[in-house]
């Protein structure tokens, strides 16, 4: 095969490539809420550039394991986002990442979510958290927050 060169559209993620130790916390959802769950999340590069990969998760009561492709059409400014867990839950999630913000978010009926992360100005370090809607996105509520860190 011969060599690809990685997909420009892409280059702005250069950032998240590499291994980082996840922190959730502030979740209603877990045995308890002000627990703190650590994980890891991995973003690496998949056929030669052509994609961005990101596996984080673990077993219970960590978040589940999940696989998530990230890409982009050359011409447009969002990404998409392809989530497979080991729920057997998929869903596609549009996304930006500029500025060192990172956004995420899917409108579905039943359950829109949204998720806001800020890259620390060292990129060593981003924090953020999802939020979720159960009425089309007419009222809010916190899900829970995420840290990531990178790992040493």
């Amino acid at each position: 095969m011969e060599h690809v060169e990685r997909n420009p559209a892409l280059q702005e993620l250069d950032t998240l490539v590499g291994d980082w130790i996840t922190e959730l916390s502030n979740a209603a959802f877990l045995p308890d809420p002000s627990a703190t769950v650590r994980g890891q999340t991995s973003f690496a590069w998949a056929q030669e550039g052509a994609i961005l990969v990101m596996r984080q998760g673990d077993k219970p009561p960590n978040p589940p394991a999940a696989l998530w492709l990230i890409g982009r059409d050359e011409t447009g400014e969002e990404y998409r986002v392809f989530y497979y867990d080991n729920r057997h839950v998929s869903r596609i999630y549009r996304m930006t990442f500029a500025s060192r913000t990172w956004k995420m978010w899917r409108e579905a009926p039943g359950f829109c979510q949204r998720f806001q992360c800020t890259m620390a100005e060292d990129c060593q370090s981003m924090s953020g958290f999802w939020e979720k809607s159960i009425d089309y996105g007419k009222t809010w509520e916190h899900d829970f927050d995420l840290t990531y860190r990178r790992s040493a």
